[in-house]
């Protein structure tokens, strides 16, 4: 059946496209490219700046960059390079721009994530903030109305409801950076109702009763959720689950990274889903792409930064009046 009001089925990825067109009205966020020592990445940066999401720093070892550009035909010549020796000496350096206050973003290049975050959150020289760092798919689901934001199932293994106050607000500041309408977050676990002896569903009733106490703000919060009856309205009616998140939920919060993982891939590999990735919670946005992601969903991470960044300096400059 057709999904819009014109009768026509939904575009594949019209929901990245209208996030990069979003992305491209405002500035374009200077970022930190961390070892773009590949095709893929250094693509990945040289198109994101073409269209207006950001404006790379290259980092890396610089004449394996310059010959990278040359074997992909990818003109760098307008980019500044800073020299770093190896993988994490790039990471570090990365960062290092970040802490100087000269990037507002950074993206990882073809370095091991693990390289990286451990420069972020490095003890000596990091940019950690006082929030939990947590990672956030951005999902376009084919014949799913709105883009699904999933956290966290890449980060955080197994969060304390302490850490899942943080992953809740970070995944909801995102929410309102790519300008949801109204944020609507389902905490989810395998079934709708509290039991002790499912821990994730108790989890769940707190979480929302901290949101009732300003604890957590910006959002409607419902849980304990199953996935059905979190997205889909028929479901949450069977179930006479009456509250404005469920089967309308655009933000879902996962009990663990094992649980978040699978549903992110399943929806990827079974859904044909792309999945584009942010994490959250360091002082810039960091732009953690897979090496098999489509250029598409890799300017779509550029583009959510760019919105995050925008986000971030409107709040500041409101603080300042």
């Amino acid at each position: 059946m057709p999904d819009d009001c014109n009768g026509l089925p939904p575009r594949p990825h019209e929901k990245y496209e209208r996030l990069v067109e979003a992305a491209r009205q405002v500035p374009a966020a200077t970022t930190a490219v961390v070892h773009p020592c590949d095709n893929v990445s250094l693509h990945g940066a040289v198109e994101a700046a073409r269209l207006g999401l950001i404006v790379p720093i290259l980092v890396g070892p610089a004449e394996r960059i310059r010959r990278t550009a040359a074997a992909a035909s990818l003109d760098i010549n307008a980019f500044e390079i800073v020299d770093a020796a190896y993988s994490h000496d790039s990471a570090a350096k990365g960062v290092e721009l970040v802490a100087k206050g000269r990037a507002q973003a950074l993206m990882k290049g073809s370095l091991h994530t693990d390289e990286l975050m451990g420069a972020v959150v490095a003890r000596d020289g990091g940019i950690r903030t006082e929030r939990r760092i947590s990672h956030c798919f951005i999902m376009d689901v084919p014949r799913h109305p709105d883009a699904l934001i999933i956290t966290d199932a890449a980060v955080n293994i197994v969060p304390t409801l302490d850490e899942k106050v943080d992953i809740v607000q970070n995944a909801i500041d995102l929410a309102h950076a790519m300008r949801f309408p109204e944020v609507r977050v389902a905490i989810l676990s395998a079934m709708e109702t509290v039991s002790a002896k499912v821990p994730s569903t108790i989890e769940a009733a707190a979480l929302c009763k901290m949101a009732d106490r300003g604890q957590i703000t910006g959002a409607l919060l419902d849980g304990p959720l199953a996935l059905d009856n979190a997205i889909d309205p028929e479901a949450a009616k069977i179930k006479r689950i009456a509250s404005p998140v469920a089967g309308r939920a655009n933000v879902l919060v996962v009990p663990d990274l094992e649980a978040g993982n699978m549903l992110a891939k399943s929806l990827s590999f079974l859904a044909g889903a792309d999945a584009a990735g942010i994490v959250l919670g360091a002082r810039v946005p960091i732009i953690l792409t897979s090496r098999a992601d489509s250029l598409l969903t890799r300017l779509a991470s550029c583009a959510i930064a760019a919105l995050l960044v925008q986000a971030r300096q409107a709040r500041v400059a409101e603080a300042l009046i």
